[in-house]
């Protein structure tokens, strides 16, 4: 009996779902073609659409009630004051961080997906950590401007200017931008040898986790980060015990601390809270263990803050809270 000819072994067929897939081998790759996978999605068809409409309703109400306190602040030349223009700023960043997680993984969801393009992942990154260090620095700002309003309430005015106000928005943003322009270049030098990334999103850790070369230079930047923005976790602790201290003479000090101040502390402390969980767990803890914890952690000051900011300053400062009430009510009498 004749022999088979033996032709040449055929490809293996692509998995049907994309969470199987992996590097066969360790491959350097330096191509912009490169496809992610992203793993961390835990679901069924079967409820996948039941969380898509909770997500997407999520989405929207985050961005209608940001979107409502930049009009009402926006419109109104009496709330022009610099802490309601910070607040503003911190609504607007509320939007990008919302807009950096939620479209991609309603897609996902949607279409059963678990991939990223490299262009994809890299623009996800930026955004993230865009809205990420703006929030830091608004944070920081915001405090600033809570302890000179009621520490020196009689310069309150010489130092808060408008130029000094709109410089320091404007250097909120610069800032961000440029501390994230940096660690993107740092990243996107690094040749990848995996496309598997153990979470719901791109990080910029995940990425570099993932690279063949020695990855020194990112780890002393992250460090210097971190330094950078605990420097003002400790600048707002000392803005904070002055405002206490200053509290505990005046009833009138009490009254905007309650107002103005509390808030501020809850929405730092639950952002900075779940941002620390998440950087520390993603340098040295376990991708085989607390998966559901980690999800959660890891969304949390993508969901919570842009969610939480507007609804907490919103119910608690009667001056928005009367402008959002007078243009719902214009907008049911037309």
């Amino acid at each position: 009996m004749a022999a088979t000819p033996q032709g040449p072994p055929l490809a293996p067929t692509a998995p049907q779902d994309t969470r199987r897939f992996a590097f066969v081998a360790s491959v350097d790759v330096s191509s912009w073609e490169i496809v992610f996978v992203l793993h961390g999605l835990t679901f069924t068809q079967t409820n996948g659409h039941i969380y898509f409409v909770f997500i997407l309703l999520l989405y929207l109400f985050t961005i209608f009630i940001n979107l409502t306190l930049v009009f009402a602040i926006a419109l109104e030349k009496m709330l022009h004051d610099p802490m309601y223009l910070f607040l503003c700023n911190l609504c607007f960043n509320g939007i990008i961080g919302a807009s950096s997680f939620y479209p991609k993984i309603l897609y996902d969801i949607l279409f059963d997906s678990h991939v990223i393009t490299y262009i994809g992942c890299l623009t996800q990154v930026f955004v993230i950590y865009s809205y990420i260090y703006c929030e830091c620095t608004n944070l920081t700002v915001m405090a600033y401007d809570r302890y000179v309003a009621i520490c020196k309430p009689l310069h309150y005015h010489s130092i808060m200017t408008t130029n000094n106000m709109w410089t320091l928005i404007f250097l909120t943003w610069l800032f961000s931008w440029l501390e994230c322009g940096i660690g993107m270049g740092l990243l996107v030098r690094l040749p990848l040898c995996n496309i598997n990334i153990d979470k719901l999103y791109c990080s910029n850790w995940a990425v570099v986790k993932l690279s063949c070369i020695d990855t020194t230079l990112n780890n002393i930047y992250g460090f210097i980060q971190i330094f950078f923005h605990v420097s003002q976790f400790t600048f707002i602790v000392i803005s904070y015990l002055n405002i206490i201290r200053a509290c505990l003479h005046s009833r009138a000090h009490r009254s905007k601390f309650t107002q103005t101040c509390l808030p501020h502390l809850i929405i730092l402390t639950n952002f900075l809270i779940s941002l620390l969980f998440d950087v520390m767990y993603a340098r040295y803890g376990s991708n085989t263990s607390l998966l559901a914890l980690r999800n959660i952690m890891a969304v949390e000051f993508l969901v919570v803050p842009p969610l939480v900011n507007p609804i907490i300053y919103g119910m608690n400062l009667s001056q928005i809270r009367n402008r959002v009430g007078q243009m719902f009510n214009r907008k049911v009498a037309v």
